[in-house]
């Protein structure tokens, strides 16, 4: 295996120039050829939920009303001088038409006119692809277009909103804040680098390949999601720093070794290949347990961490290549400078703080064991008081954005529940009007349920109400109310029909389908906000309830739709998915470890130290966000996401670190090994996971300011329990039980019988 490495070695240093060149070109091409990774990414949480839960299904039921493969856009028209004119209603109409005439856009409803007259709201459908950010942005900038040219020169004021217009807003504001993170995030390693290298140009060499593979992973990734690969929100920012810290890391796993080769007497290239053939097989695992943690989230239903596996892989195994040819060329390239104004020489032994520590770690590894268990144990209890939230992740859209102006109008002319109702949907073999009796059967069931506040419906959703009998007759007389204007026209005045009947029969085609077999109410809850702990624990008896009554009007299916049941299924799907990925991450993980180390005793125990970090991590987590902040409890996918990173980046420094004992014990004895590899391994085990903290540090920085708490809980709890990870259980508490274990470390390789020759199992004592 290390003359694998090693061969790679001596080419990325004999073709240093041409190995550079070529991740040059091709860094040229793919930023030029490839969209932008901000331009796929998806931010609604429950667009990942599996097909089968009922949230979707309910969804797929509500198609009438939002057709499937359709993208709907909310274009709200206000007048600024009072109630709309009839010129007013003139101009919409034309606008209305003028709307049918752009791009993609297949359909434009007539949503109606506020009760006041002030305002009206258009639905406009199109067959852009949802998700595909750069077909969203065009959709929104034609419509905007459209609608300021129909609108010159009038006393009317259009706004585009809507979740898709929301979801434009936010990827733009998301591209600054991605370049923001980045920038950050680079600012802090380099100044971080240069304390511990005490060189200028070292930081920004050990860098350069982790921001290279940042510029075009995202695009990489980008083109892919053309053939079906999903991206998130979360993972196009998890990337940046994951890349740059993971990155940093491999370039600190090298230049450490070569800097080391250097003072063991090797020249500078040579050392390049020395370090190269040593610590390229740990980089290698390193990069494997990584990508096999994510590779894992690929078994879980629940879309938004399937969204986060493939793309993340993608993005380590980018650097994984980076590391073993670009770094080593560029290190070749540079020479000795790397170093400057610093110059390791020849026979110049540091060993420092973690010499001293190494050494009181092989005298009582017992005793440092049992202190270390006990305190992690101690956090590790307070995980017992997490309580999941943060499930909706609600789009909202940046202050001072057209759609942020359109949403609060929106909610200030229409019914509450427009802006975020809990839709009710009952579906009928015959159309509605055949048996107008169950819509005030379904209406009356509703509101005696305890349930909701207040019902819209076919019936009652504007001032005046209308009996069944009488929203029958307004059928018989004036057909279909999709099909009839939004104002009364002349003709009215010769009919019985007043103007508030007319234009309540209008407003029912948003409750009824033009087939008349499908049938939504829109309520608002009686626990108030659908994101909050009540709203989401009453769904079942909500579902329970819709189901009871669709089955007394003989409705041949219902659902419930809405932000609680969404947020509902997460949670269930959530929580479903930790129970699958656990096992085959620890699975796949545990063989890497027993490949690379060859033993089947060290993977137990280098996994049950990730374990013991993982839970203390998320006790500090619940004693920092929920007992000192008051929240109300940690974001639902921060002990999924912790995990997993914990998982491989606990066992990514766990490699390091048994790879270097590993070698060292071929020679030393056991307590020797521990301490020399120990004292070599420390400090770059602790400077790579201050890197990695801090570029998460950066990145709950950045969600904090933005408002994301969702961001905030995941980069400090994972900067939280990396650096508890790498500061305390890889170089205390694992060396500590390396020790305990002597030789059996090994069992079955060839070195536990090797090493009963180098040391007697009585040497292994406190």
């Amino acid at each position: 295996m290390h003359s694998f490495y090693k061969n790679i070695g001596k080419f990325a240093v004999k073709a240093r120039y041409f190995v550079v060149a070529f991740w040059i070109l091709v860094s040229i091409f793919v930023v030029h050829s490839f969209p932008s990774l901000n331009s796929v990414t998806n931010s609604n949480n429950s667009d990942f939920l599996p097909a089968n839960s009922p949230s979707t299904r309910a969804e797929a039921l509500d198609a009438p009303f939002a057709p499937s493969g359709v993208v709907p856009v909310q274009v709200i028209v206000v007048s600024k001088s009072g109630p709309l004119t009839t010129q007013d209603i003139s101009i919409l109409a034309n606008l209305k038409l003028n709307l049918t005439k752009v791009k993609t856009v297949v359909k434009v409803q007539d949503m109606g006119i506020s009760l006041n007259k002030g305002a009206e709201l258009f639905q406009v459908l199109s067959n852009a692809s949802n998700g595909e950010g750069s077909q969203d942005k065009v959709l929104i900038a034609d419509i905007t277009k459209q609608l300021n040219t129909s609108l010159r020169n009038t006393d009317l004021l259009g706004h585009v909103g809507g979740n898709i217009a929301i979801q434009v807003a936010s990827q733009s504001k998301s591209g600054t804040t991605s370049s923001q993170l980045q920038l950050f995030s680079i600012i802090f390693i380099v100044v971080l680098l240069l304390l511990v290298f005490r060189s200028i140009l070292a930081p920004f060499l050990v860098i350069l390949p982790a921001f290279l593979v940042v510029v075009i992973s995202g695009p990489i990734i980008a083109e892919l999601s053309k053939y079906g690969l999903k991206v998130s929100s979360i993972s196009s920012v998890l990337l940046i720093v994951l890349l740059l810290g993971a990155g940093t890391d491999y370039g600190l796993f090298l230049i450490f070794r070569q800097r080391e080769e250097i003072r063991n007497g090797l020249s500078h290239h040579d050392a390049i290949i020395k370090a190269v053939s040593r610590v390229g097989e740990s980089i290698t695992f390193s990069a494997g347990t990584v990508i096999a943690a994510l590779l894992s989230l690929l078994a879980s239903t629940f879309g938004l961490y399937q969204s986060l596996g493939a793309p993340l892989a993608i993005g380590i195994f980018i650097m994984l290549l980076a590391g073993l040819t670009l770094l080593p060329a560029i290190l070749a390239i540079f020479g000795r400078a790397v170093y400057w104004p610093s110059r390791p020489n020849q026979n110049q032994k540091t060993s420092g703080v973690w010499g001293e520590i190494s050494s009181s770690i092989v005298k009582r590894p017992a005793a440092t064991l049992i202190v270390g268990l006990i305190l992690f144990g101690t956090l590790a209890g307070f995980s017992s008081g997490n309580k999941p939230a943060g499930f909706g992740a609600t789009a909202t859209a940046p202050p001072g954005t057209d759609a942020a102006v359109a949403t609060q109008l929106i909610s200030q002319y229409f019914p509450k529940t427009s802006s975020n109702p809990t839709v009710l949907i009952f579906k009928f073999a015959t159309p509605i009007w055949q048996n107008p009796s169950d819509l005030t059967k379904i209406q009356s069931d509703l509101a005696s349920s305890g349930y909701f506040n207040k019902i819209s419906g076919p019936l009652s959703d504007t001032a005046i109400k209308l009996t069944s009998s009488r929203w029958v007759y307004l059928h018989s007389v004036l057909g279909s109310p999709s099909e009839l204007p939004p104002l009364p026209p002349p003709s009215l005045s010769s009919t019985s029909i007043t103007k508030k009947e007319y234009l309540a029969y209008v407003a029912s085609k948003n409750f009824v389908s033009s087939s008349g077999t499908t049938v939504q109410f829109m309520a608002s809850l009686t626990t108030g906000d659908p994101s909050n702990t009540t709203s989401i624990n009453m769904v079942p008896q909500i579902r329970t309830t819709v189901t009871n009554i669709a089955s007394q009007v003989k409705a041949i299916d219902s659902g419930v739709a809405g932000e609680a049941p969404a947020i509902y299924d997460i949670s269930s799907v959530s929580s479903s998915d930790l129970k699958t990925v656990i096992p085959i991450s620890v699975i796949v993980i545990a063989i890497l470890l027993f490949l690379v180390m060859r033993s089947l005793v060290a993977p137990f125990y280098l996994i049950a130290s990730v374990a013991i970090s993982y839970f203390a991590a998320l006790g500090a987590s619940v004693i920092l966000f929920i007992f000192i902040l008051k929240d109300g409890g940690l974001t639902f996918i921060l002990p999924f996401l912790m995990f997993v990173f914990l998982l491989a980046l606990g066992e990514d420094y766990n490699i390091l670190v048994m790879t270097r004992i590993r070698e060292e014990a071929h020679g030393l004895t056991l307590k020797q090994a521990v301490s020399k590899a120990l004292s070599t391994t420390g400090t770059t085990v602790t400077s790579a996971g201050l890197v990695l903290a801090g570029t998460f540090v950066v990145l709950a920085i950045e969600g904090a300011i933005s408002g994301s708490s969702q961001i905030r809980d995941v980069g400090f709890g994972l900067a939280l329990g990396i650096v508890m990870d790498t500061f305390f259980v890889r170089t205390l508490l694992v060396p500590s039980t390396v020790v305990l274990l002597g030789r059996y470390n090994w069992w079955p390789s060839k070195l536990y019988k090797v090493t009963s020759e180098i040391y007697p199992e009585t040497e292994i004592e406190d």
